[in-house]
């Protein structure tokens, strides 16, 4: 069996390739994507990666077309979300209590979530019912904006500024609230284009208290208007140069979580550590790897805790790949969250 997928690299050099799926093994199952969500990553990918063209798309819901003989957890005909990384489950962190900390991960193997068909392990596969295909997708995402929260320890009624308007950041905002925030402000580039207007609007429509444009309001200046202290919590979202801004609003022993990354020379800022100490800031990274959370993330999607329908804006087959990613880089449509849906629908 053969099937077509995407890669892609700096300058927006996305290629489609068709490579050849192996005889499914005892252990493995072949699902059928049927949505797949456009990542940060992957826009850094066709932004700003030099390396070898690499395989798009990690955000996936498919549908279960065969599974090897030792399978008994799915069958065909299921839905169920793809995780990227799945903690093996033997290690010595996994057996520990921390599979957070495992090292030994089943992944897609360099199969692109882009494509049409993979064959991955059954234990990377979360069945779903209730929700479509589209808005399962964005379960990937969800879990990390959810961890985030989890790892940001919110006090009850405390203030929370998440950095980034981006689907993530938006996510992460709403949860923020719903997790107990009493006050919530967010951050993004000024709404000078169709896509930071789109963003920016869905952030005050979920909540938030303030909605902060880069160059257009001071942050500082916005947050300590209500909270005198600074923030009681910071997620990152955006590129790692913004944890700068992080440390000008976090109060007195607050923490900072953080998970934006960045290819292109924005992942680096000198911090001065004698004021991380002095002023007993955390800094907490958040990282999707393993798969984490993703049964709860899911459910928050199937209830409509979290709306779908608001953060994807635009879906897209392979013809319009590069269309789509050259729009959520240049801001010129209004796309909050993309998805690709590579059997078209």
């Amino acid at each position: 069996m053969r099937s077509k997928g995407l890669f892609g690299k700096k300058r927006l050099d996305i290629q489609e390739r068709v490579r050849d799926i192996p005889p499914l093994g005892e252990d493995r199952v072949l699902v059928k994507v049927r949505a797949c969500g456009v990542c940060g990553t992957d826009i850094n990918f066709v932004r700003d990666w030099t390396g070898e063209a690499m395989p798009l798309g990690h955000e996936i819901s498919a549908e279960v077309l065969e599974v090897g003989r030792n399978v008994r957890t799915v069958q065909p005909g299921d839905s169920v979300i793809v995780e990227d990384c799945t903690m093996c489950g033997v290690c010595e962190h996994c057996k520990s209590g921390q599979p957070q900390l495992c090292r030994t991960m089943y992944d897609l193997e360099g199969q692109p979530g882009m494509g049409e068909y993979l064959s991955v392990r059954f234990n990377s596969l979360d069945r779903y019912e209730g929700l479509d295909h589209v808005s399962a997708c964005l379960t990937e995402p969800l879990a990390v904006s959810l961890t985030s929260v989890l790892n940001a320890r919110i006090p009850p009624a405390g203030s929370v500024v998440v950095l980034g308007c981006g689907p993530l950041g938006l996510m992460s905002a709403r949860l923020a609230r719903l997790w107990g925030a009493g006050y919530v402000a967010i951050t993004g580039l000024a709404a000078d284009n169709d896509r930071e207007r789109a963003r920016l609007d869905l952030a005050a429509r979920w909540g938030c208290d303030d909605v902060i444009e880069a160059g257009k309001h001071d942050l500082e200046e916005v947050v300590r208007k209500s909270n005198p202290k600074g923030a009681d919590r910071v997620i990152v979202s955006s590129p790692p140069e913004s944890i700068a801004d992080a440390l000008k609003i976090i109060r007195f022993g607050g923490i900072i979580t953080f998970y934006g990354l960045h290819f292109g020379g924005r992942s680096k800022i000198e911090v001065d550590v004698n004021d991380l100490i002095f002023r007993k800031i955390s800094l907490v990274p958040t990282f999707a790897e393993p798969a984490i959370n993703f049964p709860v993330a899911n459910r928050l999607l199937r209830d409509g805790i979290i709306d779908a329908g608001e953060l994807v804006t635009h879906r897209f087959g392979f013809g319009d790949a590069r269309d789509v990613m050259a729009a959520v880089i240049d801001g010129t449509q209004p796309v909050i969250k993309a998805v690709m849906l590579p059997h078209g629908g």
